[in-house]
């Protein structure tokens, strides 16, 4: 194990130093996890396996497992990889473009083909919950913790208010996206996701009442 995982990280020349750019484990991670999308993709989740994944990635399943524990966190890691950079936060300046870009970006991902991915994910995940834990933990809290400090600067800028519940405030922007996406019982467009922000961040402005609820 040690002298493939030693073949992964290093190349031959020069008594074992690393090529200049990226290392050659990294090379490797990144290899898996485009390829357990792909395999994803062809297989579904309950095909999908951890030793197909390794061989078409040109890597021992040993070296998989060094990263992963089980399927449901790489297919967890490879989806949040895909996406990190098209859904982080921008700071514009005004909380509620800064949401709804980032939300448009989202329902940009569920109406593409990695949409797909995330209802198989989801799908599997209630006969399993290894996977929800898995997608929650790896893709959703990230997120989360990035909506976090958005809505914080929202509350310093005085758009919103100071006792807002963050996690209501959050799960009333992303659900109805979630139920739309899922249920499909209308359309996920940019001006569904605009009208959404206007009407929940509304109700968090200076001047409004609060609505009681616990934040657990």
């Amino acid at each position: 194990m040690r002298q493939k995982t030693h073949a992964i990280e290093y190349s031959n020349n020069g008594g074992g130093k690393r090529r200049p750019g990226r290392p050659r484990s990294e090379q490797a991670r990144l290899s898996i996890l485009r390829t357990a999308l792909e395999v994803l993709g062809k297989r579904g989740f309950a095909d999908l396996s951890i030793e197909e994944v390794a061989d078409r990635a040109g890597v021992g399943k040993a070296t998989v497992y060094r990263w992963w524990p089980n399927k449901a966190a790489l297919i967890a890691d490879a989806f949040a990889s895909s996406t990190v950079k098209n859904l982080r936060f921008p700071n514009t300046g005004s909380v509620d473009t800064d949401m709804s870009q980032q939300m448009c970006q989202l329902v940009k991902i569920f109406r593409s083909p990695r949409g797909r991915i995330v209802s198989a994910v989801l799908a599997a995940g209630q006969s399993d919950k290894s996977i929800i834990t898995a997608f929650r933990e790896r893709f959703l809290k990230p997120r989360r913790q990035e909506a976090y400090a958005t809505l914080e600067r929202g509350i310093h800028r005085g758009e919103l208010r100071a006792d807002t519940d963050l996690d209501l405030l959050l799960d009333s922007l992303y659900g109805p996206i979630y139920m739309r996406f899922l249920i499909q019982h209308d359309q996920l467009t940019p001006s569904f996701v605009d009208h959404l922000c206007e009407l929940v961040l509304g109700g968090a402005r200076p001047g409004r009442k609060k609505l009681s609820a616990k934040r657990v």
